[in-house]
């Protein structure tokens, strides 16, 4: 695609990546097959190829409105369309850098800012999100039904109790932001799990935030912020000798594996992050380098059918699709066939709060999919899938270390 940004334009960090990307497109709408909003909209510019057009016309000096960020603000991010692109686009960094741009020049409703800047305060910060949860528990009757419809029905399993460190291999935890009021024993599980493949957990609770939730919403230096935060709290760690950097969310590792491109123009942290995102990985992969015959649950805990999603930040960010689906075949759980597994569920950060009508026909098309093999139970490995399917209301959603967890009774 040929290219002529404006002097503007030139002068932004990203130029050269930004002009770069934009020259891989060869317009071939290989994309548009797989977008779920080009699916469900039939709109040129709520596809991928759409939005690239409309990120090049910004970034050249073209007028660009309302309008423009409504195309860009319906993107899930879901990365689709990487994997189907022959090629090689990294439409998700021009996104990033078109957003961020756009944001300075079309200044957004006051009702928007209030509400992103609301997520912002709210989701990274587990006390406050953890306070908040619960008031919307207690008043959920006297809620409106949009704001009763965020908040989970199904009581959370408790966190049972970690292992002692008590093993010479270790590796960090990312323990997350909401993960610990939503689903409190996802990481409790993780970390008994290891533990049982000789490996101890180190959790540093000077980590927070991966900074994935600000960087989305535009407020990319506050993520990126954070991520300087999570290196300095995991450095000391690193450098005693920790193997890996967990996370069992896979949105959080998407972009913890990111750091090092991210900060790779800042002199003091660009080796730091390089090494991170390096040591960073999903807690499937994990499980899947080690011999899983000390994981063997009972014949009786496997006897569930379950049905797997995978995120898209699993198989399109990570690339790491049908990995979970190897680790629980191997340990004998009965799998359901997904049809459309590809196909995104809405959940997609705060997509499902900024844009809910989309998402919410994302989930009903993915719930049908899910539940098309009759499972007992559906497991996923991102806490924003888990929510977000869950609220449907039908087959009970879980993250799978839990079901690898209990069929070990550990």
């Amino acid at each position: 695609m040929q290219t002529n940004l404006d002097s503007h334009a030139k002068t932004l960090p990203d130029a050269a990546e930004a002009e770069s990307i934009l020259r891989s497109c060869v317009h071939c709408g290989f994309c548009n097959a797989t977008c779920p909003t080009y699916q469900l909209l039939g709109n040129e510019l709520d596809g991928p190829r759409g939005r690239i057009y409309l990120i090049k016309q910004l970034l050249e000096g073209e007028p660009v409105s309302d309008r423009t960020q409504l195309h860009l603000d319906r993107c899930l991010t879901c990365r689709n369309c990487e994997t189907t692109c022959p090629s090689g686009v990294t439409y998700h960094r021009l996104l990033d850098i078109g957003r961020a741009e756009l944001e300075r020049r079309v200044e957004r409703p006051v009702g928007e800012r209030l509400a992103r800047k609301g997520l912002r305060t709210v989701i990274p910060r587990p006390a406050v999100f953890d306070a908040l949860l619960k008031t919307g528990r207690a008043l959920r009757p006297l809620l409106p039904a949009g704001v009763q419809a965020k908040i989970p029905a199904r009581a959370a399993v408790p966190a049972k109790a970690r292992p002692a460190l008590r093993h010479a291999r270790r590796v960090l935890m990312l323990e997350g932001c909401v993960q610990t009021s939503l689903s409190p024993n996802t990481n409790a599980a993780a970390a008994r799990v290891l533990d049982r493949l000789g490996i101890s957990v180190v959790s540093v609770r000077e980590a927070g935030c991966c900074g994935a939730t600000d960087y989305h919403l535009n407020a990319q230096d506050a993520g990126l912020d954070r991520a300087r935060r999570n290196i300095d709290a995991w450095w000391p760690a690193i450098e005693a000798g920790a193997e890996a950097v967990v996370q069992t969310a896979s949105g959080c590792g998407a972009f913890v594996k990111e750091y090092g491109h991210l900060l790779r123009n800042d002199p003091l942290y660009a080796a730091k992050a390089a090494r991170v995102s390096t040591l960073a990985r999903d807690l499937v992969e994990v499980l899947g380098a080690e011999p899983l015959d000390a994981l063997r649950p009972a014949d009786d805990a496997v006897a569930k059918r379950v049905a797997f999603h995978c995120p898209c930040t699993l198989q399109h960010a990570q690339k790491l699709g049908g990995a979970v689906e190897s680790v629980l075949a191997r340990l004998g759980f009965d799998l359901a066939a997904v049809p459309d597994g590809h196909l995104c569920c809405g959940s997609a950060g705060t997509y499902s709060i900024t844009q809910p009508e989309l998402a919410q026909k994302l989930r009903d098309n993915k719930m049908l999919a899910l539940e098309s093999g009759r499972p007992d139970v559906i497991a996923t490995a991102n806490i924003g899938c888990q929510m977000h399917l869950d609220g449907a209301g039908k087959t009970q959603v879980r993250h799978w270390i839990e079901l690898v967890e209990e069929g070990l009774g550990v």
